[in-house]
């Protein structure tokens, strides 16, 4: 931004990548760790300067996505056309979104030094002032500034310390943030699979034991996201490919219970009470997901777990990302709710910098927090929501969760908002 691009700025991370460069081959088949962003997210990368270096590698736009529960009560579709755009969002490999924010570092004209080191120690140093950061910044002339001792003997001083390291985040276990959350008795095993020919769709089907995502990643692969008991991934990661890729076909196929039908409440004729000005939607009908042909990647399996830290920011520090909260997977929202806090954070700096306040004072930072927080916990609360809805087979909450799943499909208006809501252009609430 060009209010910020005067900053001086240290890169802490150990990962070897920044130094020698992230190595992309085009041959190689996608790697399993995906992220799904967001029209919003993919904005930002636009404004920032890092989308051209991306678009030189493989990435999957999808203009449609198919949403449908196993007991076969009910699905919705979503279509780019359905608010007037030419997609719902883009899957890129995680190397390929950080080989492209690396390179847009780099190629920045901004005063900034890597340090391939971990964090060791963080504190505050009251009333220290004129002192160099180590190289890294110009003199300080006011405020109380961090100090920071890195595991090379490296020490710097700042007067910001933003903690984007993930959500066993070391900065906010130094800085002392508290943190909300709890461990889903779930696991979620990803990998890239291929079929016979390119996937333009985002699929999820609700399962008993969690949903399982099959996301277009570009060519003829897709990425699985498979959430399921710890033992059932472990059994799975374990199992032949030809047992594996038998298993992903039928989840993603007739396995647990039937195909939805549109009849189920009428056609959409259970919604004509809102027909009074308002719109209904027609579906374009159910479709069966292309099918798996085989595995062309490792399976990695990981836990998932909800976290929120109770405070966003300190003084001299703040937290984006997994580092401040960690989401259910089940809609790929955890990345774009980071980009979204990197977005809001870097535009209370540059409007720190417009008239001259401390980038570090805690009364600018909670600006960054008043605007993230709710914005977090609301599409925190949405996924946790759903995780518990779909954990429980139990006929009444069956049908009512067909019937939202039917409204989302039939309801125009509904429709739009929910596509809105998930492409981070609209919040909450959806009907105001």
């Amino acid at each position: 931004m060009p209010l910020t691009k005067n900053l001086n700025i240290a890169i802490i991370d150990s990962n070897p990548a920044l130094v020698n460069g992230i190595r992309i081959n085009k041959e190689d088949p996608p790697d399993p760790r995906v992220s799904t962003i967001t029209p919003a997210t993919i904005s930002m990368f636009r404004d920032i300067g890092a989308w051209q270096y991306l678009q030189q590698y493989r990435h999957a736009y999808f203009d449609k996505m198919q949403v449908w529960d196993y007991t076969g009560l009910g699905y919705t579709r979503y279509h780019a056309r359905d608010v007037d755009k030419d997609s719902l969002g883009c899957v890129v490999e995680n190397k390929v979104l950080q080989s492209s924010l690396l390179l847009c570092i780099q190629n920045a004209d901004i005063q900034k030094k890597i340090f391939p080191s971990r964090l060791v120690s963080m504190s505050l140093n009251p009333g220290l002032k004129s002192k160099r950061m180590d190289g890294i910044s110009p003199e300080i002339s006011r405020g109380d500034l961090t100090k920071l001792q890195l595991n090379d003997g490296t020490c710097l001083y700042a007067k910001l310390v933003v903690g984007a390291d993930g959500s066993k985040s070391q900065v906010r276990e130094l800085a002392g943030f508290k943190t909300t959350g709890w461990n889903y008795s779930q696991n979620a095993i990803i990998c890239t699979v291929e079929h016979a020919s390119e996937n333009r769709c985002a699929w999820q089907r609700f399962l008993p034991a969690g949903p399982i995502a099959l996301l277009p990643v570009g060519d003829n692969f897709s990425n699985i996201v498979w959430t399921m008991n710890p033992k059932e991934a472990l059994d799975r990661k374990s199992m032949t490919e030809a047992d594996f890729v038998k298993t992903v076909n039928h989840a993603l196929d007739h396995g647990f219970g039937p195909h939805p039908t549109s009849s189920l409440l009428g056609n959409g004729n259970f919604f004509s009470w809102f027909r009074a000005g308002v719109v209904t939607s027609g579906d374009g009908g159910f479709e069966i997901p292309p099918k798996v042909l085989k595995l062309a990647s490792e399976r990695m399996v990981f836990p998932l777990s909800l976290r929120h830290a109770n405070d966003y920011v300190s003084k001299h520090v703040a937290l984006i990302g997994d580092a401040a909260h960690t989401v259910h997977p089940l809609a790929g929202q955890g990345v774009n709710l980071g980009f979204g806090d990197a977005f809001a954070l870097s535009r209370v700096i540059g409007e720190a910098i417009a008239v001259g306040m401390d980038i570090g004072e805690v009364s600018l930072l909670k600006k960054y927090e008043a605007e993230r927080k709710p914005a977090n916990i609301a599409m925190m609360a949405i996924l946790d929501g759903f995780q518990k809805a779909y954990s429980v087979d139990f006929g009444p909450l069956n049908i009512l969760r067909a019937a939202g799943l039917h409204a989302a499909n039939y309801i125009s208006p509904l429709k739009r908002r929910i596509i809105s809501y998930a492409s981070g252009e609209q919040r909450l609430p959806l009907f105001s």
